[in-house]
């Protein structure tokens, strides 16, 4: 099995260096990953910049270190790196949940979303936690998934989005085949001023859950579950499209 390992923390996140040593027991891992943090970046692309690659030794294995987003890694990691046919892509563990609506701005979930692009089985991994990351854990976990998932078939255009509470082994009850919740962030702004009089914003907020939404991702994570989402990359609205068939938008007259 060979295996395309990529994040958005960069290439010191010690998620990715603890995921990558697990993986190894399995797998043939390729690292690609962008060489500084690139959370929130979404599915974002460089159109405008070079994209420079840099392959460096580190713990007597090989990275590609690139100047771009997850997205960048896994294209050019695809198309041009790697010269092996890639079985699986696999992005993570990232630091911090990808969880209900905040998936969206994921670069871990894009990057995953961009091996389904290409055809590849992909999942994302994230520890759903913010400070006394048990990556250890969360490592043996994922590879249990893995071994699981090589079993499956996957659809055309789906990723698995997997978050894993980050608590100790006895605190963690099991896992759940969930759904993506609707909860989001309720975000502000704080409008700051700089030493000359320029004014400036920091984005702020926290995070509104959805309340009753059982066997959702964040009602997973929140009881002490490892979640695990299939997301499908066609984001058509079925029934709405339905519906202006029937009040005839079509029949508009344009001239």
């Amino acid at each position: 099995m060979k295996i395309l390992l990529t994040n958005d923390d960069g290439i010191f996140s010690k998620g990715l260096i603890i995921l990558e040593k697990y993986l190894r027991k399995i797998a043939q891992v390729y690292v690609v990953v962008p060489e500084t943090e690139k959370s929130a970046v979404s599915h974002s692309i460089n159109l405008l910049n070079p994209i420079r690659v840099r392959k460096i030794n580190m713990n007597d294995f090989f990275y590609y270190i690139v100047s771009g987003t997850p997205v960048d890694c896994v294209k050019i990691g695809i198309k041009e790196l790697i010269k092996e046919k890639i079985d699986m892509v696999i992005s993570g563990i990232n630091l911090g949940p990808n969880l209900g609506m905040d998936i969206l701005y994921s670069g871990t979930v894009s990057a995953a979303c961009e091996g389904a692009i290409l055809g590849i089985p992909s999942i994302s991994i994230s520890i759903a936690g913010y400070r006394n990351f048990n990556f250890e854990l969360s490592a043996k976990i994922s590879l249990k998934i893995i071994e699981k998932i090589k079993s499956i078939k996957f659809p055309k255009d789906t990723i698995l989005n997997i978050n894993i509470p980050n608590r100790k082994i006895n605190e963690i009850r099991g896992i759940k085949i969930t759904y993506q919740s609707e909860s989001r962030f309720n975000e502000e702004y704080e409008k700051r001023t700089d030493p000359r009089g320029n004014i400036y914003f920091w984005l702020k907020g926290s995070f509104k859950e959805i309340r009753n939404e059982k066997e959702s991702d964040v009602d997973a994570v929140k009881n002490g579950y490892v979640s695990i989402t299939p997301l499908q990359l066609n984001l058509t609205n079925y029934y709405f499209l339905n519906q202006m068939k029937l009040k005839k938008f079509e029949k508009i007259r344009l001239k």
